[in-house]
């Protein structure tokens, strides 16, 4: 299952919850940049590509 997907759904669990905190306004974030696809989603991207990497 693609990321965005996954950020997808634990976005809209997290809105409906109305209970947002700091790491998970963080995740939400990370879901807007890999909707946009910003310039700077691409470095987004990659952030956590390495860190995904490095934790598996």
């Amino acid at each position: 299952m693609p990321l965005v997907v996954v950020l997808g759904i634990i976005t809209v669990l997290l809105v409906r919850s109305r209970d947002v905190r700091t790491w998970e306004a963080v995740i939400i974030g990370l879901f807007g940049f890999y909707v946009a696809m910003t310039p700077i989603g691409w470095a987004v991207i990659g952030t956590v590509n390495w860190l995904l990497g490095g934790l598996g």
